[in-house]
């Protein structure tokens, strides 16, 4: 019995037809490849009938991507300002600036009466104020390596400036004048000036810049502003004078009276250096004990 031959549709007969060999994976039973295969990285390898990418070895001590996680270097701490090697060296030791303090409010207590009279003597014989205040140059606090500042910015006066207080033997100045050193025969001088200039007294008020902390009652003589950059050009290691208070009295004006030459300077910064290296506790109360007599024996005043 022949059997009728039966035509499908197209669509029907395509849906029937078996894969192509090119695409057909080898049989079940086909042996598996291990990672320790001798095959090249990057085969295929085939696996119950199943084609799969090999991966790279994975070898002993390697880490994945989630794994890993870097060590971040030590990165150097960076510092807006740096220490400085050289650093002003710290003269006022307690004891040294205590003694100063005393020493000043005992002076004010026991010339307070004498402070008065120079006062009236002041007021009636001549117009004008009793205080004579004027700007100088005090203690530089920077540190030595920076000790030229940024004249950029600023001008160097060589140290913080400060009001310094006095009796005036003068006659007032303008605002405009010149400053000057004083001569001996000085024709602004005023007669009580004159004494106050003799005997040192004039000095007195600067008890309050020694209470204030401007001055020390030993120390290198502070100086103006426009006369210090002047002497600073001319005299050298004059701004060494700066690395410690200024005083009332000092071991230059103990050995010498007021400047009126540039010579009369330099011999005194030469003083001034020499109290700096062995200052102490004990040199100031020598220097203190020796200005008595340069006050009462007139010794340098005009």
């Amino acid at each position: 019995m022949t059997l009728p031959r039966v035509t499908l549709p197209r669509v029907v007969a395509r849906g029937l037809q078996t894969t192509p060999f090119r695409h057909v994976a080898p049989a079940p039973h086909a042996t598996p490849q291990t990672e320790t295969s001798s095959e090249p990285v990057g085969s295929v390898t085939q696996v119950s009938g199943r084609a799969r990418a090999r991966t790279l070895p994975r070898a002993p001590g390697m880490t994945t991507l989630t794994d890993y996680q870097a060590a971040r270097p030590a990165r150097p701490k960076l510092a807006l300002v740096q220490a400085l090697a050289f650093r002003p060296r710290d003269r006022e030791r307690t004891g040294r600036r205590l003694l100063n303090f005393v020493v000043a409010a005992v002076g004010l207590v026991l010339t307070f009466p004498l402070m008065l009279l120079i006062a009236a003597l002041i007021k009636l014989t001549s117009r004008g104020p009793v205080w004579f205040a004027q700007t100088r140059v005090g203690l530089d606090r920077r540190a030595l390596s920076n000790a030229g500042g940024n004249t950029r910015r600023h001008t160097d006066q060589g140290g913080q400036p400060f009001t310094m207080y006095k009796f005036r033997t003068m006659r007032p100045a303008g605002a405009r004048d010149p400053q000057t050193w004083a001569a001996p025969d000085d024709e602004r001088v005023t007669p009580v000036g004159r004494v106050l200039r003799k005997l040192r007294l004039d000095e007195l008020p600067q008890l309050f810049n020694v209470l204030m902390g401007d001055m020390n009652v030993v120390g290198p003589r502070p100086e103006q502003p426009t006369i210090f950059v002047y002497l600073r050009e001319q005299i050298e290691g004059y701004q060494r004078r700066q690395r410690v208070r200024p005083g009332i009295t000092g071991w230059a004006q103990v050995n010498q009276g007021y400047d009126t030459t540039v010579g009369d300077v330099r011999r005194k910064v030469g003083y001034d250096l020499e109290y700096i290296r062995r200052q102490s506790v004990f040199e100031d109360l020598r220097i203190m004990l020796r200005t008595a007599p340069v006050m009462l024996l007139r010794r340098g005043g005009w």
